[in-house]
């Protein structure tokens, strides 16, 4: 019986310690002009004649073989926001914004419109 309690306190710390760890949440973003060699699944975007890639929040453009971090490019169009969005006004504008870069709502999607 005194095992059974000792196996039910311990079984309710580990899971009180686990919730704990779980609602720790760090997301770390690479700073703009870091070079990676891959970009883990992007969504390519053709502006100016270069190809963009933009994974998990964070804009890349080509640099030889490999990518690197950028500010997005102000007015590329693109379909669909990133999830996690917000809605903010500024001086009565609607506009969207995302890790520091506001979109504009358009006909056929959302410009870029400041970084």
């Amino acid at each position: 019986m005194k095992t059974l309690k000792i196996l039910i306190v311990m079984a309710l710390m580990i899971g009180a310690f686990n919730s704990a760890e779980a609602q720790r949440v760090v997301k770390v973003y690479p700073r703009h002009g870091t070079v990676v060699t891959t970009v883990h699944k992007p969504k390519i975007y053709k502006f100016h004649g270069m190809k963009y890639r933009f994974a998990a929040g964070v804009w890349y453009k080509p640099y030889g073989r490999k990518y690197v971090v950028c500010a997005a490019p102000v007015g590329l169009r693109i379909n669909v926001l990133p999830r996690g969005h917000k809605i903010v006004y500024v001086r009565g504008k609607r506009f969207y914004k995302y890790r520091g870069v506001y979109y504009k709502k358009r006909r056929s999607g959302f410009k870029v419109v400041i970084v």
